[in-house]
Protein backbone atom coordinates (compact mmCIF):
# COMPACT_ATOMS: atom_id res chain seq x y z
CA UNK A 1 0.00 0.00 0.00
CA UNK A 2 1.52 3.31 -1.07
CA UNK A 3 1.54 6.17 1.41
CA UNK A 4 2.21 9.87 1.05
CA UNK A 5 3.18 12.29 3.79
CA UNK A 6 1.63 15.74 4.16
CA UNK A 7 3.44 18.35 6.26
CA UNK A 8 1.66 21.44 7.61
CA UNK A 9 4.20 23.72 9.26
CA UNK A 10 3.31 26.03 10.85
CA UNK A 11 -0.36 25.44 11.56
CA UNK A 12 -1.76 28.98 11.54
CA UNK A 13 -4.68 30.61 13.38
CA UNK A 14 -3.52 29.16 16.70
CA UNK A 15 -1.40 30.47 19.58
CA UNK A 16 2.16 29.20 19.28
CA UNK A 17 4.07 27.00 16.84
CA UNK A 18 2.56 23.65 15.87
CA UNK A 19 3.60 21.24 13.16
CA UNK A 20 1.33 18.46 11.91
CA UNK A 21 2.48 15.57 9.73
CA UNK A 22 0.06 12.95 8.41
CA UNK A 23 0.39 9.90 6.21
CA UNK A 24 -2.41 9.20 3.76
CA UNK A 25 -3.10 6.06 1.73
CA UNK A 26 -3.99 5.82 -1.96
CA UNK A 27 -7.55 6.91 -1.10
CA UNK A 28 -6.26 10.03 0.69
CA UNK A 29 -7.38 8.69 4.08
CA UNK A 30 -5.15 9.56 7.05
CA UNK A 31 -3.55 6.41 8.42
CA UNK A 32 -0.96 7.94 10.78
CA UNK A 33 -0.34 11.34 12.34
CA UNK A 34 2.25 13.24 14.36
CA UNK A 35 1.71 16.48 16.31
CA UNK A 36 4.85 18.41 17.19
CA UNK A 37 5.27 21.45 19.41
CA UNK A 38 8.14 23.31 17.79
CA UNK A 39 9.61 25.48 20.56
CA UNK A 40 11.10 24.66 23.96
CA UNK A 41 9.40 25.72 27.20
CA UNK A 42 11.87 26.77 29.88
CA UNK A 43 9.67 28.62 32.37
CA UNK A 44 9.88 25.76 34.89
CA UNK A 45 13.68 26.07 34.86
CA UNK A 46 13.49 29.84 35.37
CA UNK A 47 11.30 29.37 38.47
CA UNK A 48 13.78 27.14 40.31
CA UNK A 49 15.36 28.87 43.28
CA UNK A 50 12.75 31.65 43.39
CA UNK A 51 10.73 32.89 46.33
CA UNK A 52 7.39 30.99 46.06
CA UNK A 53 5.48 34.26 46.43
CA UNK A 54 6.96 35.49 43.15
CA UNK A 55 6.13 32.53 40.91
CA UNK A 56 2.70 33.79 39.83
CA UNK A 57 4.03 36.92 38.14
CA UNK A 58 6.60 34.85 36.25
CA UNK A 59 4.44 31.82 35.44
CA UNK A 60 1.73 33.96 33.86
CA UNK A 61 4.31 34.86 31.17
CA UNK A 62 4.02 31.29 29.89
CA UNK A 63 1.40 32.61 27.48
CA UNK A 64 0.17 36.01 26.34
CA UNK A 65 -3.36 34.64 25.84
CA UNK A 66 -3.81 32.49 28.95
CA UNK A 67 -2.09 34.84 31.40
CA UNK A 68 -4.96 35.03 33.89
CA UNK A 69 -5.36 31.29 34.30
CA UNK A 70 -1.63 30.59 34.66
CA UNK A 71 -1.42 33.41 37.20
CA UNK A 72 -4.27 31.91 39.22
CA UNK A 73 -3.07 28.30 39.03
CA UNK A 74 0.44 29.29 40.07
CA UNK A 75 -0.70 31.40 43.03
CA UNK A 76 -3.11 28.63 44.05
CA UNK A 77 -0.33 26.02 43.95
CA UNK A 78 1.65 28.07 46.47
CA UNK A 79 -1.46 28.54 48.63
CA UNK A 80 -2.04 24.79 48.55
CA UNK A 81 1.58 24.13 49.56
CA UNK A 82 1.22 26.47 52.54
CA UNK A 83 -2.38 25.42 53.39
CA UNK A 84 -3.60 29.02 53.01
CA UNK A 85 -7.37 29.36 52.54
CA UNK A 86 -8.35 32.54 50.73
CA UNK A 87 -11.43 34.63 51.70
CA UNK A 88 -14.68 34.00 49.87
CA UNK A 89 -14.61 37.44 48.23
CA UNK A 90 -11.17 36.72 46.80
CA UNK A 91 -12.41 33.44 45.34
CA UNK A 92 -15.42 35.18 43.78
CA UNK A 93 -13.28 37.88 42.18
CA UNK A 94 -10.94 35.24 40.80
CA UNK A 95 -13.97 33.39 39.42
CA UNK A 96 -15.38 36.53 37.80
CA UNK A 97 -12.12 37.12 35.95
CA UNK A 98 -11.70 33.45 35.01
CA UNK A 99 -15.23 32.96 33.67
CA UNK A 100 -15.14 36.21 31.71
CA UNK A 101 -11.99 34.82 30.12
CA UNK A 102 -13.84 31.58 29.26
CA UNK A 103 -16.44 33.56 27.33
CA UNK A 104 -13.86 35.74 25.59
CA UNK A 105 -11.66 32.82 24.65
CA UNK A 106 -14.52 30.80 23.17
CA UNK A 107 -15.74 33.73 21.07
CA UNK A 108 -12.24 34.49 19.77
CA UNK A 109 -11.53 30.84 19.07
CA UNK A 110 -14.62 30.20 17.01
CA UNK A 111 -14.87 33.41 15.01
CA UNK A 112 -11.26 34.48 14.59
CA UNK A 113 -9.33 31.20 14.72
CA UNK A 114 -11.64 28.42 13.55
CA UNK A 115 -14.77 29.63 11.75
CA UNK A 116 -12.93 30.13 8.46
CA UNK A 117 -12.49 26.35 8.30
CA UNK A 118 -16.26 26.25 7.77
CA UNK A 119 -16.94 29.68 6.25
CA UNK A 120 -15.99 30.57 2.67
CA UNK A 121 -15.38 34.32 2.59
CA UNK A 122 -15.42 34.58 -1.19
CA UNK A 123 -18.82 32.88 -1.29
CA UNK A 124 -20.20 35.60 1.00
CA UNK A 125 -19.64 38.11 -1.82
CA UNK A 126 -22.34 36.31 -3.84
CA UNK A 127 -24.96 36.55 -1.07
CA UNK A 128 -28.39 38.10 -1.47
CA UNK A 129 -28.67 40.36 1.59
CA UNK A 130 -32.46 40.17 1.74
CA UNK A 131 -32.32 36.37 1.70
CA UNK A 132 -29.60 36.45 4.36
CA UNK A 133 -31.88 38.45 6.67
CA UNK A 134 -34.66 35.86 6.29
CA UNK A 135 -32.29 32.91 6.62
CA UNK A 136 -30.83 34.21 9.91
CA UNK A 137 -34.34 34.43 11.37
CA UNK A 138 -34.62 30.64 11.08
CA UNK A 139 -32.01 30.34 13.83
CA UNK A 140 -33.13 33.21 16.10
CA UNK A 141 -36.21 35.39 16.09
CA UNK A 142 -34.09 38.52 16.52
CA UNK A 143 -30.64 37.90 14.97
CA UNK A 144 -27.72 40.10 15.94
CA UNK A 145 -27.31 43.19 13.69
CA UNK A 146 -29.29 41.58 10.90
CA UNK A 147 -30.73 44.46 8.87
CA UNK A 148 -30.41 44.28 5.10
CA UNK A 149 -28.56 47.59 5.06
CA UNK A 150 -26.00 46.43 7.61
CA UNK A 151 -25.36 43.15 5.80
CA UNK A 152 -24.92 45.09 2.57
CA UNK A 153 -22.25 47.24 4.24
CA UNK A 154 -20.46 44.09 5.45
CA UNK A 155 -20.59 42.64 1.95
CA UNK A 156 -19.16 45.85 0.50
CA UNK A 157 -16.38 45.89 3.10
CA UNK A 158 -15.38 42.33 2.24
CA UNK A 159 -15.55 43.17 -1.46
CA UNK A 160 -13.26 46.16 -0.99
CA UNK A 161 -10.68 43.92 0.69
CA UNK A 162 -10.75 41.55 -2.28
CA UNK A 163 -10.60 44.27 -4.95
CA UNK A 164 -7.70 46.02 -3.24
CA UNK A 165 -5.81 42.76 -2.75
CA UNK A 166 -5.77 43.42 1.00
CA UNK A 167 -7.23 40.20 2.36
CA UNK A 168 -4.62 40.22 5.13
CA UNK A 169 -5.33 37.38 7.54
CA UNK A 170 -7.89 36.04 5.03
CA UNK A 171 -5.29 35.74 2.25
CA UNK A 172 -4.15 32.13 2.74
CA UNK A 173 -7.48 30.33 3.11
CA UNK A 174 -8.61 27.41 1.00
CA UNK A 175 -11.48 29.44 -0.47
CA UNK A 176 -13.71 27.52 -2.83
CA UNK A 177 -12.76 24.19 -1.23
CA UNK A 178 -15.12 21.40 -2.20
CA UNK A 179 -16.02 20.59 1.42
CA UNK A 180 -17.42 24.03 2.33
CA UNK A 181 -21.13 23.56 3.04
CA UNK A 182 -22.62 26.95 3.99
CA UNK A 183 -24.67 28.94 1.48
CA UNK A 184 -23.51 32.42 0.38
CA UNK A 185 -26.10 33.95 2.72
CA UNK A 186 -24.95 31.84 5.67
CA UNK A 187 -21.34 32.78 4.93
CA UNK A 188 -22.28 36.47 4.92
CA UNK A 189 -24.07 36.24 8.28
CA UNK A 190 -21.04 34.50 9.75
CA UNK A 191 -18.68 37.18 8.44
CA UNK A 192 -20.95 39.86 9.89
CA UNK A 193 -20.57 38.24 13.30
CA UNK A 194 -16.84 37.69 12.72
CA UNK A 195 -16.42 41.46 12.50
CA UNK A 196 -18.78 42.14 15.43
CA UNK A 197 -16.85 39.64 17.57
CA UNK A 198 -13.75 41.82 17.25
CA UNK A 199 -15.54 44.52 19.24
CA UNK A 200 -17.15 42.08 21.68
CA UNK A 201 -13.87 40.43 22.66
CA UNK A 202 -12.32 43.89 23.15
CA UNK A 203 -15.14 44.84 25.51
CA UNK A 204 -14.63 41.65 27.53
CA UNK A 205 -10.99 42.66 28.01
CA UNK A 206 -12.27 45.87 29.59
CA UNK A 207 -14.46 43.84 31.96
CA UNK A 208 -11.57 41.58 32.95
CA UNK A 209 -9.32 44.59 33.59
CA UNK A 210 -11.83 46.03 36.09
CA UNK A 211 -10.80 43.38 38.62
CA UNK A 212 -7.49 42.21 37.14
CA UNK A 213 -5.91 45.66 36.82
CA UNK A 214 -5.00 44.99 33.20
CA UNK A 215 -5.04 42.22 30.65
CA UNK A 216 -3.00 40.44 29.51
CA UNK A 217 -0.62 39.94 32.44
CA UNK A 218 -2.89 41.05 35.32
CA UNK A 219 -1.54 42.28 38.64
CA UNK A 220 -4.38 41.62 41.09
CA UNK A 221 -3.44 38.25 42.61
CA UNK A 222 -1.21 37.66 45.61
CA UNK A 223 -0.66 34.61 47.76
CA UNK A 224 -3.60 34.73 50.15
CA UNK A 225 -6.13 36.65 48.06
CA UNK A 226 -6.56 39.58 45.69
CA UNK A 227 -5.72 43.28 45.65
CA UNK A 228 -8.93 44.43 43.90
CA UNK A 229 -10.36 45.91 47.10
CA UNK A 230 -11.34 49.38 45.87
CA UNK A 231 -12.83 47.97 42.66
CA UNK A 232 -14.93 45.53 44.67
CA UNK A 233 -16.25 48.33 46.89
CA UNK A 234 -17.02 50.72 44.02
CA UNK A 235 -20.65 50.27 42.79
CA UNK A 236 -19.81 51.93 39.48
CA UNK A 237 -17.04 49.42 38.78
CA UNK A 238 -19.36 46.51 39.55
CA UNK A 239 -22.02 48.02 37.30
CA UNK A 240 -19.50 48.57 34.49
CA UNK A 241 -18.52 44.90 34.64
CA UNK A 242 -22.10 43.65 34.51
CA UNK A 243 -23.11 46.08 31.74
CA UNK A 244 -20.44 44.58 29.49
CA UNK A 245 -21.42 41.02 30.39
CA UNK A 246 -25.07 41.77 29.56
CA UNK A 247 -24.01 43.03 26.13
CA UNK A 248 -21.92 39.91 25.63
CA UNK A 249 -24.84 37.68 26.55
CA UNK A 250 -26.88 39.32 23.80
CA UNK A 251 -24.16 38.43 21.30
CA UNK A 252 -24.00 34.84 22.53
CA UNK A 253 -27.74 34.28 22.31
CA UNK A 254 -28.38 36.14 19.06
CA UNK A 255 -25.16 35.41 17.13
CA UNK A 256 -22.83 32.73 18.51
CA UNK A 257 -25.36 30.02 19.41
CA UNK A 258 -27.40 30.53 16.19
CA UNK A 259 -24.22 30.42 14.08
CA UNK A 260 -23.16 27.14 15.68
CA UNK A 261 -26.62 25.68 15.04
CA UNK A 262 -26.19 26.75 11.42
CA UNK A 263 -22.85 24.93 11.18
CA UNK A 264 -24.24 21.83 12.91
CA UNK A 265 -27.00 21.64 10.29
CA UNK A 266 -24.74 22.34 7.31
CA UNK A 267 -22.03 19.89 8.41
CA UNK A 268 -24.39 17.22 9.73
CA UNK A 269 -22.84 14.53 7.53
CA UNK A 270 -19.40 15.27 8.98
CA UNK A 271 -20.81 14.92 12.50
CA UNK A 272 -22.50 11.60 11.77
CA UNK A 273 -19.30 10.24 10.19
CA UNK A 274 -17.52 11.11 13.41
CA UNK A 275 -14.87 13.22 11.69
CA UNK A 276 -12.34 14.29 14.28
CA UNK A 277 -13.49 11.73 16.85
CA UNK A 278 -10.75 10.56 19.18
CA UNK A 279 -10.36 7.75 21.68
CA UNK A 280 -13.35 8.82 23.77
CA UNK A 281 -11.34 9.36 26.95
CA UNK A 282 -12.53 12.55 28.67
CA UNK A 283 -11.01 14.12 31.80
CA UNK A 284 -12.40 16.89 34.02
CA UNK A 285 -11.31 18.14 37.43
CA UNK A 286 -14.46 20.22 38.05
CA UNK A 287 -14.68 23.38 40.12
CA UNK A 288 -16.06 26.93 40.48
CA UNK A 289 -18.32 26.51 43.50
CA UNK A 290 -21.61 28.38 43.19
CA UNK A 291 -23.45 30.22 46.00
CA UNK A 292 -25.79 27.22 46.45
CA UNK A 293 -22.71 24.99 47.02
CA UNK A 294 -23.08 23.25 43.65
CA UNK A 295 -20.19 23.28 41.18
CA UNK A 296 -20.31 24.98 37.82
CA UNK A 297 -18.22 22.15 36.35
CA UNK A 298 -18.31 18.52 37.45
CA UNK A 299 -15.21 16.40 37.86
CA UNK A 300 -14.98 12.94 36.37
CA UNK A 301 -13.33 10.50 33.99
CA UNK A 302 -14.92 8.73 31.01
CA UNK A 303 -13.04 6.19 28.90
CA UNK A 304 -13.80 4.74 25.48
CA UNK A 305 -17.02 6.75 25.00
CA UNK A 306 -18.60 4.68 27.78
CA UNK A 307 -21.20 7.18 28.96
CA UNK A 308 -22.63 4.67 31.43
CA UNK A 309 -19.47 4.63 33.54
CA UNK A 310 -18.07 7.71 35.27
CA UNK A 311 -15.09 7.57 37.61
CA UNK A 312 -14.03 10.23 40.12
CA UNK A 313 -11.09 12.49 39.25
CA UNK A 314 -7.93 11.93 41.30
CA UNK A 315 -4.97 14.28 40.66
CA UNK A 316 -2.58 11.70 42.10
CA UNK A 317 -3.17 9.57 38.98
CA UNK A 318 -1.62 12.18 36.65
CA UNK A 319 1.82 11.28 35.27
CA UNK A 320 4.12 12.62 32.56
CA UNK A 321 6.76 11.01 30.38
CA UNK A 322 9.02 12.18 27.56
CA UNK A 323 10.03 9.10 25.58
CA UNK A 324 8.94 10.82 22.34
CA UNK A 325 9.64 14.39 23.47
CA UNK A 326 12.90 16.33 23.30
CA UNK A 327 13.89 15.94 26.97
CA UNK A 328 16.61 13.87 28.64
CA UNK A 329 14.54 12.01 31.23
CA UNK A 330 12.17 9.42 29.72
CA UNK A 331 10.94 8.10 33.08
CA UNK A 332 7.20 8.14 33.78
CA UNK A 333 6.76 10.12 37.00
CA UNK A 334 4.44 12.39 38.92
CA UNK A 335 4.63 16.02 37.69
CA UNK A 336 6.16 16.91 41.07
CA UNK A 337 9.23 14.90 40.07
CA UNK A 338 9.41 15.68 36.35
CA UNK A 339 12.57 17.16 34.86
CA UNK A 340 12.62 19.57 31.90
CA UNK A 341 16.27 19.32 30.80
CA UNK A 342 16.15 19.56 26.98
CA UNK A 343 17.58 16.90 24.67
CA UNK A 344 17.00 17.94 21.06
CA UNK A 345 17.56 15.22 18.45
CA UNK A 346 16.76 17.35 15.37
CA UNK A 347 14.69 16.45 12.30
CA UNK A 348 15.37 14.04 9.46
CA UNK A 349 17.62 15.21 6.62
CA UNK A 350 14.55 15.90 4.47
CA UNK A 351 13.13 18.18 7.19
CA UNK A 352 10.43 15.79 8.41
CA UNK A 353 9.95 14.58 11.97
CA UNK A 354 11.79 11.54 13.27
CA UNK A 355 8.56 9.62 13.58
CA UNK A 356 10.16 6.63 15.31
CA UNK A 357 12.02 8.73 17.88
CA UNK A 358 11.64 12.04 19.70
CA UNK A 359 9.67 14.59 17.71
CA UNK A 360 8.07 17.24 19.95
CA UNK A 361 8.79 19.70 22.75
CA UNK A 362 5.49 18.66 24.35
CA UNK A 363 5.57 15.89 26.94
CA UNK A 364 3.02 13.08 27.19
CA UNK A 365 0.74 13.44 30.23
CA UNK A 366 -1.37 10.41 31.07
CA UNK A 367 -4.11 9.59 33.58
CA UNK A 368 -3.73 6.05 34.93
CA UNK A 369 -1.58 5.50 31.87
CA UNK A 370 -4.32 6.59 29.45
CA UNK A 371 -4.46 9.38 26.89
CA UNK A 372 -7.09 11.95 27.86
CA UNK A 373 -8.90 14.69 25.97
CA UNK A 374 -9.61 17.81 28.00
CA UNK A 375 -11.61 20.94 27.25
CA UNK A 376 -15.19 22.11 26.74
CA UNK A 377 -16.35 18.87 25.12
CA UNK A 378 -15.06 16.88 28.11
CA UNK A 379 -16.77 19.23 30.57
CA UNK A 380 -20.08 19.22 28.71
CA UNK A 381 -20.13 15.43 28.27
CA UNK A 382 -19.10 14.70 31.88
CA UNK A 383 -21.60 17.28 33.17
CA UNK A 384 -24.40 15.72 31.13
CA UNK A 385 -23.54 12.15 32.14
CA UNK A 386 -23.34 13.24 35.79
CA UNK A 387 -26.75 14.98 35.55
CA UNK A 388 -25.27 18.33 36.51
CA UNK A 389 -28.11 20.73 37.42
CA UNK A 390 -26.04 23.45 35.75
CA UNK A 391 -24.82 21.83 32.53
CA UNK A 392 -27.43 19.22 31.63
CA UNK A 393 -30.35 21.63 31.00
CA UNK A 394 -28.25 23.65 28.55
CA UNK A 395 -27.01 20.53 26.78
CA UNK A 396 -30.46 18.95 26.64
CA UNK A 397 -31.90 22.12 25.10
CA UNK A 398 -29.15 22.35 22.49
CA UNK A 399 -29.47 18.67 21.56
CA UNK A 400 -33.24 19.00 21.32
CA UNK A 401 -32.94 22.01 19.01
CA UNK A 402 -30.26 20.50 16.75
CA UNK A 403 -30.95 16.76 16.86
CA UNK A 404 -27.42 16.06 18.12
CA UNK A 405 -26.69 13.06 20.35
CA UNK A 406 -24.09 13.07 23.12
CA UNK A 407 -21.67 11.01 21.00
CA UNK A 408 -21.90 13.67 18.26
CA UNK A 409 -20.05 16.16 20.45
CA UNK A 410 -16.99 13.92 20.11
CA UNK A 411 -16.16 15.30 16.66
CA UNK A 412 -14.64 18.39 15.07
CA UNK A 413 -17.97 20.19 14.72
CA UNK A 414 -19.14 18.80 18.06
CA UNK A 415 -16.25 20.39 19.94
CA UNK A 416 -17.38 23.75 18.63
CA UNK A 417 -20.95 23.07 19.72
CA UNK A 418 -19.75 22.14 23.22
CA UNK A 419 -17.66 25.29 23.38
CA UNK A 420 -20.62 27.50 22.44
CA UNK A 421 -22.89 25.88 25.03
CA UNK A 422 -20.19 26.33 27.65
CA UNK A 423 -19.76 30.02 26.76
CA UNK A 424 -23.47 30.52 27.35
CA UNK A 425 -23.31 28.74 30.72
CA UNK A 426 -20.29 30.73 31.91
CA UNK A 427 -21.83 34.03 30.86
CA UNK A 428 -25.14 33.31 32.59
CA UNK A 429 -23.51 32.22 35.84
CA UNK A 430 -21.30 35.29 36.02
CA UNK A 431 -24.44 37.03 37.29
CA UNK A 432 -24.72 34.52 40.15
CA UNK A 433 -21.14 35.12 41.25
CA UNK A 434 -21.62 38.89 41.09
CA UNK A 435 -24.83 38.64 43.15
CA UNK A 436 -22.96 36.65 45.79
CA UNK A 437 -20.20 39.26 45.94
CA UNK A 438 -22.70 42.11 46.33
CA UNK A 439 -24.53 40.17 49.04
CA UNK A 440 -21.28 39.68 50.98
CA UNK A 441 -20.45 43.38 50.79
CA UNK A 442 -24.00 44.25 51.83
CA UNK A 443 -23.46 42.36 55.08
CA UNK A 444 -20.08 43.99 55.73
CA UNK A 445 -17.82 41.18 54.52
CA UNK A 446 -15.07 43.13 52.77
CA UNK A 447 -12.21 40.68 53.35
CA UNK A 448 -10.03 39.97 50.32
CA UNK A 449 -6.79 38.61 51.82
CA UNK A 450 -5.78 36.01 54.40
CA UNK A 451 -2.96 37.25 56.59
CA UNK A 452 0.08 35.02 57.08
CA UNK A 453 3.66 35.41 58.31
CA UNK A 454 5.98 34.03 55.65
CA UNK A 455 8.79 33.28 58.09
CA UNK A 456 6.44 31.01 60.04
CA UNK A 457 5.38 28.94 57.01
CA UNK A 458 6.96 25.50 56.43
CA UNK A 459 10.25 25.64 54.54
CA UNK A 460 9.61 22.27 52.88
CA UNK A 461 6.30 21.53 51.21
CA UNK A 462 4.56 20.81 47.94
CA UNK A 463 1.24 21.81 46.40
CA UNK A 464 -0.74 22.08 43.22
CA UNK A 465 -3.21 24.41 41.56
CA UNK A 466 -5.57 22.48 39.29
CA UNK A 467 -8.35 24.30 37.45
CA UNK A 468 -10.71 24.00 34.54
CA UNK A 469 -9.71 26.77 32.14
CA UNK A 470 -11.02 27.54 28.63
CA UNK A 471 -9.00 24.85 26.83
CA UNK A 472 -9.22 22.16 29.54
CA UNK A 473 -7.46 21.16 32.75
CA UNK A 474 -4.53 23.36 33.78
CA UNK A 475 -2.22 22.06 36.51
CA UNK A 476 0.69 23.79 38.23
CA UNK A 477 2.82 21.66 40.57
CA UNK A 478 5.34 23.17 43.00
CA UNK A 479 7.84 21.58 45.36
CA UNK A 480 9.41 23.89 47.96
CA UNK A 481 12.66 23.16 49.79
CA UNK A 482 14.48 25.52 52.18
CA UNK A 483 11.87 28.16 51.44
CA UNK A 484 12.65 28.26 47.69
CA UNK A 485 11.19 26.61 44.60
CA UNK A 486 12.98 23.28 44.20
CA UNK A 487 10.93 22.06 41.25
CA UNK A 488 8.05 23.41 39.19
CA UNK A 489 5.99 21.73 36.48
CA UNK A 490 3.05 22.84 34.36
CA UNK A 491 0.66 20.46 32.62
CA UNK A 492 -1.46 22.69 30.39
CA UNK A 493 -4.59 21.72 28.43
CA UNK A 494 -2.63 21.68 25.18
CA UNK A 495 -0.03 19.45 26.84
CA UNK A 496 -2.82 16.88 27.18
CA UNK A 497 -4.42 17.38 23.77
CA UNK A 498 -1.27 17.92 21.67
CA UNK A 499 0.60 15.11 23.41
CA UNK A 500 2.95 13.06 21.23
CA UNK A 501 2.88 9.29 21.29
CA UNK A 502 4.07 7.65 24.50
CA UNK A 503 6.55 4.82 25.03
CA UNK A 504 3.86 2.30 24.07
CA UNK A 505 3.20 4.14 20.81
CA UNK A 506 -0.28 5.32 21.86
CA UNK A 507 -1.22 8.47 19.97
CA UNK A 508 -2.10 11.77 21.61
CA UNK A 509 -5.61 13.27 21.15
CA UNK A 510 -4.76 15.43 18.10
CA UNK A 511 -3.11 12.48 16.43
CA UNK A 512 -5.88 9.99 17.19
CA UNK A 513 -8.59 12.41 16.04
CA UNK A 514 -6.92 12.69 12.62
CA UNK A 515 -6.93 8.95 11.91
CA UNK A 516 -9.52 8.02 9.29
CA UNK A 517 -10.08 11.56 8.04
CA UNK A 518 -10.44 11.58 4.25
CA UNK A 519 -8.87 14.47 2.33
CA UNK A 520 -10.67 15.72 -0.75
CA UNK A 521 -7.52 17.43 -2.03
CA UNK A 522 -4.19 16.53 -0.32
CA UNK A 523 -2.64 19.77 -1.59
CA UNK A 524 -5.31 21.73 0.33
CA UNK A 525 -5.72 19.76 3.59
CA UNK A 526 -8.61 21.76 5.03
CA UNK A 527 -10.00 18.65 6.74
CA UNK A 528 -6.81 18.32 8.81
CA UNK A 529 -7.04 21.93 9.94
CA UNK A 530 -10.68 21.48 10.95
CA UNK A 531 -9.73 18.66 13.28
CA UNK A 532 -6.71 20.36 14.84
CA UNK A 533 -8.35 23.78 15.20
CA UNK A 534 -11.37 22.20 16.91
CA UNK A 535 -9.18 21.60 19.99
CA UNK A 536 -8.26 25.32 20.23
CA UNK A 537 -4.47 24.76 20.35
CA UNK A 538 -2.35 27.02 22.55
CA UNK A 539 1.22 25.89 22.02
CA UNK A 540 2.76 28.69 24.07
CA UNK A 541 1.24 27.07 27.14
CA UNK A 542 3.09 23.88 26.28
CA UNK A 543 6.40 25.24 24.93
CA UNK A 544 8.76 28.24 25.23
CA UNK A 545 12.17 29.27 23.86
CA UNK A 546 14.04 30.78 26.79
CA UNK A 547 17.05 29.61 28.76
CA UNK A 548 17.68 30.23 32.45
CA UNK A 549 19.07 33.68 31.70
CA UNK A 550 16.11 34.69 29.57
CA UNK A 551 17.96 34.47 26.25
CA UNK A 552 16.54 33.10 23.03
CA UNK A 553 17.96 29.64 22.38
CA UNK A 554 17.03 29.28 18.73
CA UNK A 555 15.32 31.20 15.99
CA UNK A 556 13.43 29.38 13.27
CA UNK A 557 12.18 30.96 10.07
CA UNK A 558 9.55 28.51 8.91
CA UNK A 559 7.95 28.53 5.49
CA UNK A 560 4.35 27.36 5.23
CA UNK A 561 4.46 24.11 3.29
CA UNK A 562 2.08 21.41 2.23
CA UNK A 563 4.15 18.69 0.60
CA UNK A 564 2.76 15.43 -0.65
Amino acid sequence: MSKNKIVIDPVTRIEGHLRIEVEVDENNVVTEAWASGQLFRGIEIILKGRDPRDVGLIAQRICGVCTNVHYRASISAVEDAYAITIPKNAEIIRNLVSLALFVQDHIIHYYHLHSLDFVDITSALEADCAKAVTMAQHYHENPYRNSEGHLQSVKEKLGSFVKAGRLGLFSNGYWGHETYRLTPEENLVHMNHYLEALRIQHDISKAIAIFAGKTPHPQNLVVGGVTSVMDMLNPQRLNDFMFIIKEVREFLERAYIPDIKMVVKAYGESIKRGEGRGSGNFLCCGGYRLPNKEQLFEGGVITGHDFDTLEAFDPEKITEEASRAWYENNTTTSPYDQDSTPFYTDLNEDGTLKSEGKYSWIKAPRYEGKVMEVGPVSRMIVGTVKNSPVIKPYMDRFMSQTGMKLIDFSSSVGRNAARAVEAQICCDYLFDFMSELIENIKYYDETTWTKYVFEELPTTSKGHGIFEVPRGILSHFIRIEEGKVANYQVVAPTTWNASPKDAAGVRGPYEEALIGVKLTDPTRPLEVLRVVHSFDPCLACAVHVIDTKGRELSHYKIQTVCSV
